[in-house]
């Protein structure tokens, strides 16, 4: 948890370089949002559901951008590059070894049809992908715990050793409904995988509007850009289709539109139905698949 110290910390070294930019009372704003992430309400993503029936359930969950779940050091991290009026984060390597993702089911946590329904997005993204899923054994200590909370559909970034245990929850419906329509499951494992969100990339103001006006003031901070130092296009173009791109109605306070297509596109921006041919390729690329740069 940060604590107002580390804010006390940063102001203190304000007149090194590099300064901080940010007033107290700013970063005091964005520390109350990044550890309001770190809760999990099944009651409020419910409600959120209700309210805001156009938008995705993964961008309802609560977490940072809707669905990422936060170390404690991202938090830090994230906390002191906005003091200093960035938002370039710094994580670690995201890539799982092997090009294999180890994981298990929670106990007790999901019924045969939802098992089943997490198989196939496990198997469509081995279909596509050189990727391999293994399931854990016990000696294993670096692995995805898949939960079914109720407060929605969210995951960690990547794979981080000291992390342990890494998060997936869907939260439990009927299969095709919510948080298990098969692209908002392959959604969530890309996550996992090392990605995040479309529209977050250093170049999204050429593709799309982000509309101010209709966002909730609080969720802000859920559109901002990475630089090309985090995140990587990879050579492939931008995908308004694709299964991690957020819907048009992200995060609206009023029920319209907060990501506005600057350029023509076939099919439904922030659609879950199926997983676009760039999906697969990016995860190809990042991972150096064979024949991925051909």
């Amino acid at each position: 948890m940060l604590r107002v110290g580390l804010i006390v910390g940063l102001l203190a070294v304000a007149a090194a370089s590099p300064v901080i930019v940010r007033s107290l009372e700013e970063i005091q704003s964005f520390r109350s949002f990044l550890e309001s992430t770190k809760t999990d309400d099944g009651e409020k993503f419910l409600a959120r559901m209700q309210s805001s029936p156009l938008a995705n359930p993964e961008e309802l969950s609560g977490k940072f951008e809707g669905d990422i779940v936060l170390d404690d050091f991202m938090i830090e991290s994230m906390l002191k590059e906005y003091a200093m009026g960035r938002n370039a984060y710094t994580w670690p390597d995201t890539k799982w070894p092997n090009n294999t993702v180890v994981w298990e089911f929670g106990e007790g946590e999901f019924g045969p049809l939802q098992q089943a329904a997490i198989l196939a997005g496990i198997a469509d993204i081995e279909t596509h992908t050189c990727m391999k899923f293994r399931y854990r054994e016990p000696e294993d200590t670096v692995f995805v715990r898949l939960t079914g909370s109720s407060g929605g559909c969210y995951a960690h970034v990547g794979y981080w050793e000291p992390r342990g245990v890494h998060v997936l929850n869907l939260a439990r419906n009927y299969p095709g409904v919510g948080c298990f329509r098969h692209a908002t499951i392959v959604h969530e494992w890309m996550h996992i995988l090392g990605f995040l969100h479309m529209q977050s990339t250093y170049d999204r103001d050429n593709y799309v509007e982000i509309v101010e006006e209709n966002i909730i003031p609080s969720t802000i901070h859920n559109f901002n850009i990475y630089t090309s130092d985090l995140v990587s296009n990879l050579g492939v173009e931008y995908d308004y289709v694709s299964c991690l791109h957020y819907g048009p109605y992200a995060f609206s306070i009023n029920g319209l539109p907060t990501i506005v297509a600057l350029q023509e596109h076939e099919g439904t921006m922030g659609q879950r139905e199926y997983v676009t041919d760039t999906d697969w390729l990016r995860i190809n690329r990042h991972y150096e698949c064979a024949g991925a740069w051909d």
